[in-house]
């Protein structure tokens, strides 16, 4: 019998994965960029003024400093919400004041093309397990795999999202329980987490809940374009004006 939550996901991404393979997008040589996108408009108004003040408030050009002085900001002025269009421009997040995990890491990797930073995605579908603690009592309603579009940023070498401040694994002790005000957004200013399980099994180890790997993106749009967005138009176009108005 077919899961309501398999009919509401794009039926073309439903094809053929299988966790750990590599099966659509780039290799670990995909190329970054620091275009602008439709997506990641980063030439806005809005997106000038949040680096400015990262460059102010950082007090130095070191663009890591920078990247963690706007992430700083985003995390106190963007509100967490569970939106669901994931081809929200970042300027229109920043504007509004509000916007889901990945729309509010969007926001970072803008800054960081602003900066003259490279950056890319890696388009991971993530089991909908990893979110049971966000909904423990509507958990049946998620989609059984949401494709997360995790950005890495080129400096000296690649680093993703999670990496960009410090080493795997969580500084200052603790873990990461995806519960409570901290999503993987705020995580990253704190916690470094491991898709890959490259660090054996610590409280920083998510590997257990990826399901398939569809490689590198030069654009975040591009990932979208490719593999389509976690639900398909019509549940979003229905669910996104209520989903963002709850906070995560």
């Amino acid at each position: 019998m077919t899961r309501m939550t398999t009919l509401i996901t794009p039926w073309y991404r439903r094809v053929g994965t299988r966790g750990g393979e590599t099966l659509r997008g780039g290799t670990q040589a995909q190329a970054g960029s620091t275009a602008p996108t439709p997506i990641l408009d980063h030439r806005s108004a809005a997106t000038s003024r949040l680096v400015r003040r990262a460059r102010q408030s950082a007090g130095t050009g070191d663009p890591v400093v920078v990247l963690e002085a706007a992430h700083s900001i985003i995390r106190d002025e963007v509100r967490a919400v569970y939106a669901l269009q994931e081809r929200t421009p970042t300027s229109r997040t920043l504007s509004r004041g509000f916007g889901s995990c990945s729309q509010r890491l969007a926001i970072l990797e803008s800054a960081a093309r602003a900066l003259d930073v490279p950056t890319r995605v890696r388009a991971l579908l993530i089991d909908r397990s990893f979110w049971y603690p966000r909904f423990p009592a509507t958990s049946f309603v998620l989609p059984d795999q949401i494709l997360l579009a995790w950005p890495e940023f080129s400096i000296d070498t690649w680093k993703p999202a999670s990496e960009l401040f410090g080493p795997i694994g969580c500084r200052g002790g603790g873990s990461f329980s995806n519960t409570g005000s901290e999503t993987l957004f705020e995580a990253v200013g704190r916690c470094a987490v491991d898709w890959d399980g490259r660090d054996g099994s610590g409280p920083h180890d998510l590997s257990r809940f990826l399901r398939a790997d569809h490689g590198y993106f030069t654009h975040r749009d591009d990932a979208f374009a490719a593999l389509g967005e976690t639900l398909c138009g019509p549940t979003r176009l229905l669910a996104d004006p209520l989903l963002r108005r709850v906070s995560a």
